[in-house]
């Protein structure tokens, strides 16, 4: 096998230069990190159900016109995916009241929200990934004002397909974050949904029991992540086959 060129590793994947120009394969860890990374462990299994509840959330997505990064599954842990240049800020919706939001405002966790509340938040490890606002994004030269329009496009948008294919499996969508890119043809760009959906990057909860089924189980020690993501990919019908498959186990 040839050896493939390193572009990038991050906490929960890499990057590889894909085997056509403009493209990337991108590669799914079992690598597990909270508290920007004080927290650490290697979770078996992890990094196969992220990539097929990313592959099954990407090509969605395209299905109905919002364009994403996402070409096709490689293997049990790789996609071919666009290389884009990415914003570096994580575009987060919230629907319901939890996390930082409930910690900053003084909510508790479960009050639904009036609107779906969408927040910027600069993409630095060192600073803990902060709470920017529109205007410091524009200032810093981040983004555009045409960019900010888009991307709040493209999370509506996302927001609604995530929302009901969750409700539609009996799972209610919290929050999530996703991260953009710029894809170029000459002069011209357009932004596209990038990095990964998966419940790494989303709040899952049971509707009819509340239970947790994604990365806050890892945070908070609730129980078996993989037990969380495998209820995730079993209700959506997408559970992997393997030789070692990762067998799921219903959550009360």
């Amino acid at each position: 096998m040839a050896r493939r060129t390193k572009v990038y590793e991050g906490k929960a994947k890499i990057l590889y230069e894909g085997p056509e120009p403009g493209t990337l394969v991108q590669y799914f860890k079992d690598d597990a990190t909270a508290f920007n990374a004080e927290k650490r462990d290697v979770i078996d299994g992890k990094g196969v159900l992220n990539n097929f509840l990313s592959e099954l959330f990407m090509s969605g997505l395209n299905g109905i016109g919002v364009p994403t990064h996402f070409i096709r599954r490689l293997n049990m842990r790789e996609q071919l995916i666009r290389a884009v240049d990415i914003i570096p800020l994580e575009v987060v919706v919230r629907n319901i009241a939890a996390g930082s939001l409930s910690k900053r405002l003084g909510l508790e966790e479960g009050t639904p929200l009036p609107r779906p509340i969408i927040e910027f938040y600069y993409k630095d490890d060192a600073l803990g990934d902060p709470l920017v606002t529109e205007d410091q994004i524009l200032a810093f030269n981040w983004a555009s004002h045409q960019d900010l329009d888009d991307m709040v496009a493209l999370a509506v948008r996302v927001n609604d397909f995530l929302s009901g294919v969750m409700l539609a499996v009996g799972i209610r969508l919290v929050d999530f974050k996703i991260e953009i890119g710029r894809q170029f043809d000459g002069d011209m760009q357009r932004l596209i949904v990038a990095d990964e959906i998966s419940p790494d990057s989303c709040r899952l909860w049971d509707i009819k029991t509340g239970t947790k089924l994604d990365k806050d189980v890892f945070r908070r020690d609730l129980g078996s992540l993989t037990d969380a993501y495998s209820e995730v990919a079993r209700r959506l019908g997408v559970m992997p086959k393997s030789p070692t498959p990762i067998k799921p186990r219903l959550m009360n």
